[in-house]
């Protein structure tokens, strides 16, 4: 029995309150059988010594805790202790190796049934995509892909090399996976019907390459997205043999969809990092690049955008063809106040990179409509929506400064609006300002 104890015990008890002045005290332990001649699980501790007035706290063991209390007597009085052991819950060990891949995610997001089977290879697709033109835009300068390309969009804008090789990259993937039904592009007149699809039915609108202006500098770009399901309302009965003109028409319809039907939206910025972040309605989730693996892993889980920030993003170079109340609000962010300090200016001009900052550490984003550009430059579909999706799932807010940007209706694929998204409270404030 006195083997069995020690083992109970496990090491020497240290006493937290023993003695008392002029008596010294000296802990040791024996074996004990009970009454009936059986074994007893209660561990008999004896003071010895010439006086005992101190009264016992607790004990403890080697992080094992025993409940005891003490018994009356004299000097060599004896405290028995109920020695209770329970062994520890076995702890999951995580390999220092493991990590989470976007792709990993993807499929546990199709088992919980967040997304469906289709919904996790376009999204797969999208992925790839990114990953071609991080790897292009990284070697523009080595593989003479800096510079415009001698030709314009359908807005009219200059289109450099990589604006092209980037919508190419994009539409390939998409159109290869076998998933996708419509693709609206930036770069693209009209959004294309995806004819080697055998099933697709989502529809994808996408900018290849936000800040394509920046690439000769090396400054931030990125490539954004959104989702949509086919609007069975405008879907029509085309016939056999439809023509270019009624198939255009049945894809611009399908395309001109509120962002508040978007699935899912993200961007992925081509940076010092390249990152992934991306909402399929459950929150916003950030996947960095991993250049050793070639793979995107895990690094910002449920992105929250602040409340509230003290960084305001906005272009003041256009500030002499802004709408007066505009000018206040941006005014009012450089006044100091008693108990506070300005706001302070950062402006990369990549929607990206500035809306990349505003997430992480708050403020308010905007670009709105001036005496140059009536309706602001941004485009609907392509950059504001999505971006005002994310905004949302992170408890941030987008507005055009009247309203909703996710409660717009497109009325043409290439539509643009004002744009402002961060933090809640600093959007109400701006909306406050332009009322």
């Amino acid at each position: 029995m006195a083997s069995t104890t020690a083992a109970a015990l496990a090491a020497s008890p240290t006493v937290v309150s023993s003695s008392s002045s002029g008596c010294s005290s000296k802990l040791s332990s024996m074996p004990s059988s009970n009454g009936g001649g059986g074994t007893s699980y209660l561990h008999p501790l004896f003071w010895t010594g010439s006086c005992f007035r101190g009264s016992i706290v607790g004990l403890k063991a080697r992080g094992q805790e025993y409940n005891w209390s003490r018994q009356s007597g004299n000097a060599a009085g004896v405290a028995r202790a109920a020695v209770s052991v329970e062994p520890p819950a076995p702890k999951q060990r995580r390999s220092q190796y493991e990590i989470e891949t976007f792709t990993g995610w993807l499929l546990q997001q199709e088992q919980k049934g967040i997304i469906d089977a289709e919904l996790t290879i376009v999204l797969s697709s999208i992925s790839l995509a990114c990953k071609q033109i991080a790897s292009l835009v990284q070697r523009a300068g080595i593989s003479n892909l800096t510079g415009l390309q001698g030709a314009s969009n359908i807005q009219g804008e200059d289109q450099k090399k990589l604006d092209v090789i980037s919508n190419e990259v994009f539409s390939s993937c998409l159109r290869t996976s076998g998933r996708t039904g419509i693709i609206a592009s930036e770069e693209e007149d009209i959004p294309v019907a995806v004819e080697e699809s055998y099933s697709g039915n989502y529809i994808v609108v996408f900018d290849p390459l936000d800040g394509s202006s920046n690439i000769d500098a090396a400054v931030s770009t990125g490539s954004i997205f959104g989702i949509y399901k086919p609007n069975e309302e405008c879907l029509t009965n085309l016939g056999d043999s439809p023509t270019i003109d009624e198939v255009a028409e049945n894809c611009v319809v399908n395309v001109c969809q509120p962002g508040s039907n978007l699935l899912t939206a993200g961007y992925c910025m081509y940076s010092s990092s390249v990152i992934l972040v991306l909402s399929v309605g459950k929150g916003v989730y950030g996947f960095t690049l991993d250049p050793l693996y070639g793979e995107f892993v895990l690094t910002h889980k449920d992105i929250q955008i602040p409340k509230k920030g003290k960084i305001y993003s906005f272009n003041e170079g256009n500030y002499a063809l802004w709408d007066d109340k505009l000018k206040k609000y941006v005014d009012s962010l450089k006044e100091p106040g008693p108990s506070n300090k300005p706001y302070s200016a950062r402006y990369i001009g990549s929607l990206v990179g500035d809306f990349h900052r505003t997430l992480l550490y708050g403020g308010i984003y905007g670009y709105p409509a001036d005496l140059k550009s009536k309706t602001g430059k941004l485009r609907l579909l392509y950059e504001c929506a999505p971006m005002s999706y994310l905004a949302e799932q992170a408890g941030g807010k987008g507005s055009d400064g009247h309203k909703r940007i996710l409660d717009i209706q497109p009325e043409q694929v290439h539509q643009r609006v004002p744009l402002y998204v961060g933090s809640t409270e600093e959007v109400e404030k701006l909306e406050k300002y332009l009322a």
